[in-house]
């Protein structure tokens, strides 16, 4: 349990120190409106996943006992999109290209900011793509629901460290231009990591 708590708890963390629209999101609302709306912005990821841990602990679950074939299908299916992402990430990289975050001017709330954080992971297609082939991983190393359920709070604390740490850097009004230095070398950790996620996958299915 914990050896796949691990590897697939670091390749979310690549994930989430990449660019994408989580960071984007904290990142924009740090530069138009401030620190602690930022800080609420992350707790809003942070809230997202724990519902998304939920929702693939239980929904695939049940599938994967009714229909256990299907865990062999879908480690095919997660091990390839996770290749896809990999090669998208290497591709934007020699795009090349810069990397910008455009302030957020209408003001927030407090819970409009976290709403905000909340929405923007739970209506991104990637964020359920990736939990569904993270989901598939657990299961396919031997995990049970609770198990894959406990994996959520791990998830979220790395979403709220993380994100929240890009709200305070992009709030003190510096961080642009480091981020646009910082964009590739984040792209290409991502996409060795899900690119060896997604390896990793398509073997195990293989030997199914």
């Amino acid at each position: 349990m914990f050896e796949a708590f691990f590897v697939a708890w670091i390749g979310v963390v690549i994930a989430q120190v990449s660019p994408g629209p989580n960071m984007m999101a904290v990142a924009s609302v740090a530069l138009g409106q401030g620190r602690r709306e930022a800080l609420l912005v992350a707790l809003g990821v942070g809230s997202g996943t724990l519902v998304w841990a939920a929702a693939v602990a239980f929904g695939l679950g049940a599938v994967f006992q009714a229909f256990p074939v299907l865990l062999t299908v879908l480690k095919f299916v997660g091990g390839f999109y996770l290749l896809f992402m990999a090669v998208k990430a290497f591709r934007s990289i020699l795009a090349g290209g810069n990397a910008s975050v455009a302030p957020t001017r209408v003001p927030l709330s407090g819970l409009g900011a976290w709403r905000r954080g909340f929405f923007v992971v739970m209506t991104n297609p990637k964020a359920a793509l990736m939990w569904s082939a993270l989901a598939t991983f657990l299961f396919g190393a031997g995990l049970n629901n609770a198990q894959v359920l406990a994996f959520g709070p791990l998830v979220a604390v790395s979403a709220i460290i993380i994100y929240g740490g890009y709200g305070l850097v992009f709030s003190t009004g510096v961080a642009t231009r480091a981020y646009g230095r910082f964009w590739r070398a984040s792209e290409a950790l991502f996409g060795a990591a899900f690119g060896a996620l997604g390896l990793t996958l398509l073997v195990s299915a293989v030997r199914s």
